[in-house]
């Protein structure tokens, strides 16, 4: 109902009803019960998944199934009551509206058409309550904010900054889910600001944070927000955008340094990448878990940088025919465009590929840093990522 107020297409649609999920479940045989924090029933239609909810009271009110840790959060919260004690339950007042298919009208209990019409994200309650009881509900004002263009409500702003460590209490595996929908939704420049700015990031990526706090001329910075303006392009194109490339981005930086330290010491490139995520990985999978699938891939993307200094004899023809090559590439392009790695480099891999690279390869040594660059200065423009 919001996005359509908005004047956007919805993604999806919820729905809710007054029906207990086993009442569900016995309208439709083609239905499973799902959720222990929050029971749902999933209607399956073919390939496609109706999810229902059953409308929710606030815990204590009724007889119920619900269980919170001592800090407030909640653990398993299944306490079913009317319509409008659902629309007191919503995390934000644009997300309390309600479509009523019986006479097509809308059904608004929180003032949110209000709040659209102002472009305020407002969280229904009291705030440090309802972040206690949700820390995700923070990542969740972020990710709206920046995908509405929404300013946070006062209230709603005020107790984050003072919370953010809440998130540690929130099983990394959840943190994941959350982390890919607030950076894959076409606004993770300005989800990523965000975060900043209220200190979230720092409880997601701290390795990364510390590094971007020290801003070695702006590298850091400069990277990974072109490997944000990127990955939002190819949302934006409708073109597909792996994890493995995204986190590959957001840790390159610990990685990097790590790396270098270790080079320093007498560890050939290669070895030094793999050592170096080694350390990392374990400690950055505590806060913000990533499936092997996408570990994996990340870490081929990182081992791979090195390989492109040797530009002689076969060795190009079979760095290309890696299965990760045209990742890698595309990670060495964004290296490029943010000052990095020798733009040379970078042009003569692009040539090869086109069979236009010429016979003598670019003088590599250590890879370059350029000039500093402001925040707000100039970037280079990147080339579009992962792997198209």
């Amino acid at each position: 109902m919001r996005d359509l107020l908005l004047g956007r297409e919805p993604k999806d649609f919820d729905i809710a009803t007054d029906a207990r999920p086993e009442q569900v479940r016995g309208v439709f045989r083609n239905c499973r019960l799902i959720g222990r924090r929050f029971r749902l029933a999933h209607v399956h239609f073919g390939r496609e998944i109706i999810e229902v909810a059953t409308f929710r009271a606030a815990h204590g009110e009724a007889a119920s199934d619900t269980h919170q840790t001592d800090e407030g959060m909640l653990l398993r919260d299944n306490v079913y009551g009317t319509i409008e004690q659902d629309a007191e339950r919503r995390d934000f007042s644009v997300n309390a509206l309600y479509y009523n298919i019986a006479d097509f009208s809308i059904i608004d209990y929180a003032s949110g058409v209000e709040d659209l019409e102002h472009g305020v994200l407002r969280l229904l309650g009291d705030p440090e309550t309802r972040y206690r009881e949700d820390p995700v509900r923070m990542l969740r004002a972020v990710r709206f904010a920046a995908k509405l263009g929404f300013r946070l409500a006062p209230g709603t702003e005020a107790p984050i900054a003072a919370l953010a460590s809440q998130l540690g209490e929130v099983p990394p595996a959840r943190l994941y889910e959350e982390a890919l929908k607030l950076f894959l939704a076409g606004t993770a420049v300005g989800g990523f600001e965000k975060l900043r700015q209220y200190g979230l990031f720092a409880h997601l990526f701290p390795a990364t944070e510390q590094c971007l706090a020290e801003l070695d001329q702006e590298f850091p910075l400069t990277l990974v927000l072109l490997g944000l303006e990127n990955t939002d392009a190819r949302v934006r194109e409708d073109q597909p955008v792996t994890p493995a490339f995204l986190f590959a981005v957001l840790l390159w930086e610990p990685v990097r340094r790590r790396a270098e330290q270790k080079q320093a010491a007498g560890t050939a490139a290669y070895e030094a990448i793999q050592q170096a995520a080694a350390e990392l990985l374990p400690q950055q999978l505590q806060q913000v878990a990533l499936p092997r699938r996408f570990s994996i891939p990340m870490q081929e993307i990182w081992m791979l940088q090195p390989r492109f200094n040797n530009t002689r004899g076969k060795r190009p023809q079979r760095l290309m025919g890696h299965p990760r090559f045209r990742a890698a590439y595309d990670f060495l392009v964004l290296r490029a465009a943010a000052g990095e790695a020798d733009p040379a480099l970078a042009r003569w891999w692009t040539e090869r590929q086109a069979g236009e690279a010429e016979t003598t390869p670019p003088a590599v040594g250590p890879e370059r840093r350029r000039g500093r660059r402001g925040r707000r200065g100039r970037r280079p423009k990147a080339a579009p990522t992962e792997g198209e």
